[in-house]
């Protein structure tokens, strides 16, 4: 059995560790033993830029903000996709740390070779609150992107949700990723002023009963919040 490799931890606000590991050649960001963001979300993480940037293909300069960096799955996807020379790929990853693990720790990092990547430490609503109206999509996975200081996801707080909602555009999304269904996410979305839809993608390609993993595409339409 070829062992788990820790290449680096760091202690979290909330006394947590947050270490990277290997095994067996891939990397994981593990809390608690659990791994939050790793090969267990890569496919939801990369199905999720996929449908979130298939609108703005025809953009001239599209503007994404990515909450938190993870191991680059969404933010490399986002970036092949729209190829763009004046495409920004906004990643609000308040830990610093992590960002230099990509340096140090992942060569086949996009940091290391995309220029329109810029990152910015707020993932809450005022880090939104500063690019209003300017958004074409924000992406986020429940588990692996940053939490709030109440150590829950962004997507629970109304506040986050009515500043996602001022920073995009009009005909924008906000796509969300998540390992398991989560109760009342749609409603709360639908709330905030978004036309939502709901799809499932599989946990792993070629699996024989993979599990399916929710992602929802919220639309900023028209119609504005009642």
């Amino acid at each position: 059995m070829k062992p788990r490799t820790t290449l680096a931890e760091t202690r979290l606000p909330d006394g947590a560790t947050l270490a990277l590991q290997e095994h067996d050649g891939r990397l994981s960001l593990v809390i608690h033993g659990q791994q939050i963001c790793g090969p267990a979300t890569q496919a939801a993480e990369r199905e999720l830029a996929r449908l979130a940037c298939a609108p703005f293909r025809p953009a001239r300069q599209p503007k994404l903000w990515i909450a938190g960096f993870g191991l680059g799955a969404m933010v490399a996807t986002a970036a092949d996709i729209l190829r763009q020379k004046r495409a920004t790929f906004i990643v609000a990853e308040p830990l610093a740390e992590l960002v230099d693990w990509h340096r140090a720790h992942l060569p086949g990092s996009p940091l290391h070779e995309d220029a329109r990547i810029v990152i910015e430490g707020d993932a809450g609503p005022s880090g939104l609150l500063s690019q209003i109206g300017s958004l074409h999509a924000i992406l986020l996975h429940l588990e692996a992107s940053p939490w709030s200081p109440r150590n829950r996801p962004w997507p629970e707080d109304p506040r986050w949700l009515a500043a996602a909602y001022e920073a995009l555009q009009q005909g924008g999304l906000l796509a969300i990723a998540g390992s398991r269904r989560t109760p009342g996410l749609a409603k709360r979305l639908v709330r905030s002023g978004f036309e939502v839809s709901v799809h499932d993608v599989p946990s792993a390609a070629g699996a024989r009963k993979p599990r399916l993993h929710p992602l929802w595409l919220a639309r900023k339409g028209g119609k504005g919040r009642g």
